[in-house]
């Protein structure tokens, strides 16, 4: 049986598929994610092209396919024409399909063209990493075959498995399907685990769709993000440059009434807002179900989460008709998620001047404390003092 140049312990081969494997992790998260798609920083060009000459031999993904998937995953989130939601087409699909999704899309020329702007178009990506995409995993399943033998095709089995699972697959389907959510954006994302070790912090995805151009994923201190603490090092090697990291709330405790910079800071920490509004609401809605059961008035439980955590256009058509179920049923409820609803929009006024911003939220504020409802009444207090 043929071993190769290097016979190795089982734990050996173990090792440096664990190694080679992180190593393309973190050329996703690095170089295609936070510095090709989301330009949340900028990498020095022998680092660039270390990860892009890695990427083509360990995956054969085309840098500038792999921008514009990923940004018009961001574009037309959780629609018909996201290209890999589980929403549209199902856990199952994307979870164990998700590589294929990638592939269709990557033959959508107009999605190349219009969303794929920036990328590398030297010489040799022409040439080579787009021109001969296969060629580079071709040149790994030798180079692992002269290695190690046998054993070394099982490890490029497993280095071409890599990707598509964890990053096809298990960020793209469970991470907008399972898990915690610590911001509100648009959309179904979440954070798989807090310690974003395994996919270089790609696990924390919902920090991601809530502030998708920081370099940095990891938001609370207890959530870890490997892939930041690569780029730190590189950064003080004079490697790399971070652009951009999501900013920190800022409170002034003395204000009492909204002004412009209640505004921006508002519509900056939006999915904040909304994650804040709802831990602020889950007790009185939780009594108002139980005032609700105490009067034989059943409503759907499930679906009362459903409104407070996420927004009304990405929830079915049957779980929006169970949700103004429970409205009609309860003024409390109804008051809770128009509030709702009406904050969101804030955001969504791209007509509106300065002033009639500031005056929205003002009136907002107002109505909300004017409620009767003791914690939208905190809340609101709270929100003006944004700064």
């Amino acid at each position: 049986m043929l071993t190769g140049v290097f016979d190795l312990p089982w734990w050996g081969y173990v090792a440096y598929a664990l190694a080679v494997t992180h190593v393309t992790i973190a050329g996703v998260t690095i170089y295609l994610h936070r510095c090709q798609a989301h330009r949340a920083l900028d990498l020095h060009p022998a680092i660039s092209h270390f990860f892009r000459f890695w990427l083509w031999l360990t995956t054969g993904m085309v840098t500038k396919a792999w921008a514009a998937i990923h940004r018009k995953h961001h574009a037309r989130v959780e629609t018909v024409e996201d290209p890999h939601s589980p929403q549209i087409f199902g856990i199952n699909k994307v979870l164990w399909e998700g590589a294929e999704l990638y592939r269709k899309e990557a033959r959508n020329q107009e999605t190349i063209d219009k969303y794929g702007l920036g990328t590398p178009d030297d010489w040799l990506e022409r040439h080579l990493y787009t021109g001969c995409d296969r060629c580079g995993i071709v040149f790994l399943f030798v180079i692992n075959f002269v290695l190690f033998g046998f054993i070394g095709i099982t490890i490029w089995a497993v280095q071409m498995a890599w990707i598509p699972l964890f990053a096809a697959g298990v960020i793209n389907g469970i991470g907008h399907y399972w898990g915690y959510r610590t911001f509100q954006p648009e959309d179904t994302s979440t954070n798989i685990v807090p310690w974003g070790l395994l996919i270089g912090g790609e696990e924390l995805h919902n920090n991601h769709h809530a502030y998708a151009t920081s370099a940095k994923f990891s938001i609370r201190w207890y959530e870890f993000d490997l892939g930041w603490q690569y780029i730190r090092a590189l950064e003080r090697l004079g490697l790399a440059q971070v652009k951009k990291i999501a900013p920190e709330l800022k409170l002034d405790t003395a204000k009492t009434r909204c002004d412009l910079a209640t505004v921006q800071a508002v519509i900056t920490h939006r999915y904040e807002v909304l994650a804040k509004y709802a831990k602020s609401l889950r007790r009185t809605c939780a009594e108002e179900i139980r005032d609700l059961r105490a009067r034989a008035v059943r409503v759907d439980v499930a679906a009362i989460k459903r409104m407070l955590h996420w927004d009304a256009k990405v929830l079915p058509a049957n779980e929006r008709a169970k949700v103004n179920d429970a409205l009609n049923k309860s003024t409390v409820l109804a008051t809770v998620y128009t509030m709702r609803e009406e904050l969101a929009a804030l955001w969504q006024r791209s007509n509106a001047s300065k002033e009639q911003l500031v005056r929205h939220l003002e009136d907002w504020c107002a109505r909300a404390e004017a409620s009767g409802i003791i914690p939208l009444q905190e809340f609101s207090r709270r929100l003006r003092c944004y700064a």
